[in-house]
């Protein structure tokens, strides 16, 4: 090793056991310096210097005291929540939620605006960016980043929106208008990729690292984690199974007039309602419909065995190029399936098809873009505040 690269080894090294302490404190604290030590495998004066440190810094603070035998009691330490904040917005055709969430993932803040009496998204966004750090006590240049979650395709060699389903103002652009409006680092991701980052944080994928998520709700979406990464294609349409070409629908010609794909037609909520109705059951949502073939036992049978067959197809499709071990259908319709529904599809894909992925239901409850998108904010934001080596 050369002499040139020697001086930086301490400081490498310090910022190592940092990010190895900050982790702790965030999945085990409070600590005391001591538990620090034994954690970490430091001595007892290195995990003392690395605390006083990370004190100066303002990273971690004092929280109380654990009492022990003989001798003062231990100081006890924590992450310093303030020390750094993202939001995480989801944006729908109706609404834009904001959540602000501190550097320990907690939620401070929260703030939802219609989309409905507006024409400028720039505009709604920042008023529920705003909003709701303000309501978690944050100042705006406490945010380290903001992450949307938008549904469409998001440009991964520009981070652009480059053609959002139902969102017709949203367009190339945005993302600098917004950087500049909020003078903040803000990014856009898919909202079905987001739901994703939820699953395998906190759901069905948790330890998966190969998986594939279907969205089926008011559209049908995909996302795909390979080897615990998200995969966007090179123009971001990894996942857009909605366009996927199927037998007895329709192909778009067009569609960049956002006419509806193939796989859309026959499996997103219009043709969920088509298909319980033409068995007898009506409500007002696809999801509602599904609940409600679920709840009258076997005469709701040909309802979820018609739309296993549907969504089979896709997830077929999905089995003779990825071969994923797990698929998770999420959304309201897929979460409204159940258990019932999944078991259905994973039958009719190993019947059709050589592969055979064991099929379930999401396990994230609410909100799993929102959530998604502070998942996301928070790994960024903690790279760079851990693993800096400077205040």
């Amino acid at each position: 090793m050369s002499s040139a690269r020697l001086p930086g080894t301490p400081r490498l090294l310090r910022a190592l056991n940092d990010r190895a302490a900050l982790e702790l404190l965030l999945e085990h604290g409070p600590l005391t310096r001591t538990q620090l030590g034994e954690r970490t495998g430091l001595s007892k004066v290195t995990a003392s210097q690395l605390v006083e440190r990370l004190e100066e810094r303002g990273l971690v603070r004092r929280v109380g005291e654990q009492a022990g035998g003989r001798g003062p009691n231990a100081q006890l330490y924590a992450v310093t929540p303030s020390s750094a904040y993202v939001v995480g917005v989801d944006v729908g055709p109706d609404h834009v939620i904001a959540a602000c969430a501190d550097i320990t993932g907690s939620i401070v803040g929260r703030a939802e605006h219609s989309t409905h009496d507006t024409d400028d998204p720039v505009g709604v966004v920042h008023s529920a960016v705003i909003e709701a750090a303000e309501i978690g006590g944050a100042a705006v240049s406490d945010i380290r980043r903001i992450v949307l979650g938008t549904p469409g395709l998001v440009d991964p060699s520009t981070g652009d929106i480059a053609f959002a389903f139902d969102l017709p103002r949203w367009h190339r652009g945005l993302l600098g208008a917004l950087r500049e409006d909020l003078i903040a680092d803000v990014f856009f991701e898919n909202d079905v990729n987001l739901a994703a980052v939820t699953e395998s944080h906190e759901g069905a994928a948790r330890g998966v690292g190969d998986f594939v998520l279907v969205w089926v709700d008011r559209g049908v979406g995909l996302a795909v984690m390979l080897g615990g990464r998200l995969h966007r294609g090179a123009t971001g349409a990894a996942g857009e199974i909605g366009y996927l070409p199927v037998p007895g629908a329709e192909l778009p010609r067009d569609v960049s007039k956002r006419g509806k794909g193939a796989f859309q037609q026959i499996a997103g909520a219009d043709a969920v309602r088509v298909v319980a109705r033409e068995h007898g059951f009506r409500a007002p949502t696809a999801a509602d419909a599904v609940r409600a073939a679920i709840a009258a036992g076997t005469k709701g049978g040909p309802v979820l065995d018609e739309l296993a067959r549907r969504l089979a197809l896709g997830v077929a499709s999905l089995g003779v190029v990825l071969d994923p071990p797990l698929v998770v259908l999420a959304g309201e319709v897929g979460q409204a399936g159940g258990t019932p529904l999944a078991d259905r599809v994973q039958h009719e894909v190993a019947a059709i098809t050589p592969v055979s992925p064991r099929v379930v239901v999401s396990e994230v409850g609410a909100e799993p873009v929102l959530r998604g998108a502070l998942l996301t904010g928070l790994d960024a934001v903690r790279d760079q505040v851990f693993g800096s080596t400077t205040n």
